[in-house]
């Protein structure tokens, strides 16, 4: 199959020029202005358009185990909504229990997601320590396209890591040459503040952002932060919802540390008045961690976007439908938690981000494909528009307007948390492999279509930092004996 994509201004996170496209085999083939049209191809007439690379999303769960039970999104529906809104290629997590093999747990990752419409590849968690886990991890890396292990530092008693196993992970990870995910939460202060609120009778989801604050994210933020100094190695801190954090990645990147920083697109647009609404169903629909902030937060987000100390947006895409949220309905601790948005992410960011005048649409397609591209090694095979590039686009209006509702949306799950909310901006045709998966309204994902996405670790410029590291080491310093004094 090939399509000519005709008329359109093509936008990557470099340049905006008029030219064609032509894309045949899954591949781009030519970017040139007033290309003839071979006559299998299908012609689209993007007039007026823009054309972009595919969203990266760099963090989903589909049908993740967790909470005791299974989110509702499985790797079908959730790629196939990810189309409809102009999303290519999502990077999943592979979750095992403590004690459970890395590599029996990324196989069991794989199974499910045979399923996927749209290309995929997978994070694989770090959730304990041994010497098979260090050796499993050399063997994702080698064989299976696997360049970055995440690590949870909070939800104490289930998969949280201490210190020992974030030094020990990201030690590891250095030597392979592959990067560190990071969930930063204090999860023992979590904990504790969960108790205290729970023995107030404080059971409601309003519990939920209140024990989680904004300084245990920075604190650990920090603390994750300064562990890697002292390792030398990069990090990638998941998440950033509180302002907090996010100046402490920038004070970081100021030293010449290499930490990079994702926010989610809902941290941007929704604050946590959300908690506190009368109908419990509804707040607790927003439950996810982190929470959400006070709205001076997001300008911090924002700003770490438009500044360029903060690199990804995702939507840690994990959605739990109403019976499985009223697993909490008396205590806030038990509401699983997780929100959808894989479907709107690229919209909301650029109605508040674009069209709001906060970023380029240069800097939308770096934010929301190039830098996630660029960071988890799969550039310029996604995340740009270039000869040899997977053709994996989105045909974008930048005028159109559209309403978000969970009754128009494509996910599977019975709650959208835009719901109501206006946005300018949207894709009008999206292209997977070279086909076309969404053609106004038109969803065309088929089932198992997706790709697994190998991504080769960064050995040579790591194995320069683990070099330097090395060369800091002072040498063994050699005293003579004490001289033992004689009674």
């Amino acid at each position: 199959m090939s399509i000519l994509i005709r008329g359109g201004t093509i936008v990557t996170a470099e340049q905006s020029f008029r030219a064609d496209v032509y894309c045949e085999d899954g591949l781009i083939k030519a970017v040139v202005p007033n290309l003839e049209a071979p006559t299998h191809a299908e012609v689209i007439d993007a007039g007026g358009l823009l054309v972009m690379p595919g969203g990266i999303d760099p963090h989903t769960h589909m049908e993740l185990p967790f909470m005791g039970t299974v989110a509702s999104e499985d790797f079908y529906s959730g790629t196939a909504a990810a189309m409809a809104g102009g999303t290519t290629m999502i990077i999943d997590f592979v979750i095992p229990n403590p004690g459970v093999s890395l590599l029996e747990s990324y196989h069991t990752w794989r199974g499910w997601a045979q399923k996927a419409a749209s290309d995929y590849s997978f994070h694989v968690a770090v959730t304990w320590w041994s010497d098979q886990v260090r050796e499993e991890m050399g063997v994702l890396t080698r064989d299976h396209g696997v360049n970055s292990f995440k690590h949870f530092m909070a939800y104490k008693g289930a998969i949280m890591v201490d210190d020992e196993v974030l030094m020990n992970s990201i030690s590891r990870a250095l030597e392979l040459g592959a990067i560190c995910n990071v969930h930063a939460e204090n999860g023992e202060a979590v904990f504790q503040l969960q108790k205290r609120l729970l023995a107030m009778g404080i059971t409601g989801p309003e519990g939920h952002p209140l024990s989680r604050p904004p300084s245990v994210e920075a604190e650990a933020a920090n603390r994750v932060i300064m562990l890697a100094e002292v390792l030398g190695a990069p990090i990638y801190i998941v998440h950033v919802s509180a302002a907090e954090t996010a100046e402490a990645i920038a004070r970081a990147r100021a030293k010449g540390l290499r930490v990079y920083g994702e926010v989610l697109a809902q941290h941007l647009v929704i604050d946590e008045s959300v908690y506190y609404q009368k109908d419990w169903a509804t707040a607790a629909a927003y439950v996810m961690s982190p929470p959400f902030r006070p709205k001076h937060h997001q300008e911090a987000l924002w700003a770490g976007l438009m500044s360029g100390q903060l690199q990804t947006t995702a939507t840690d895409h994990c959605c739990f439908c109403a019976p499985q949220k009223a697993m909490g309905r008396d205590n806030f601790t038990k509401i699983p938690n997780g929100t959808g948005g894989v479907e709107d992410r690229m919209s909301i960011l650029w109605h508040h981000g674009v069209v709001s005048g906060r970023l380029t649409p240069n800097e939308f397609v770096r934010i929301t494909s190039t830098n996630a591209a660029q960071i988890f090694n799969i550039y310029p095979r996604k995340g740009a528009i270039a000869v040899g590039s997977d053709a994996d686009l989105v045909v974008w209006d930048a005028n159109a307007r559209r309403t978000i509702s969970v009754k128009t949306h494509h996910q599977n799950v019975d709650f959208n948390i835009y719901e109501g909310m206006e946005v300018q901006g949207l894709a009008r045709y999206t292209i997977s492999q070279g086909k076309l998966t969404w053609r106004d309204g038109d969803l065309r994902a088929v089932r198992g279509a997706g790709r697994y996405i190998n991504r080769p670790c960064f050995a040579p410029p790591f194995e320069a930092l683990a070099k330097r590291n090395a060369a800091l080491k002072p040498e063994a310093v050699v005293r003579e004996p004490a001289i033992q004094s004689t009674p």
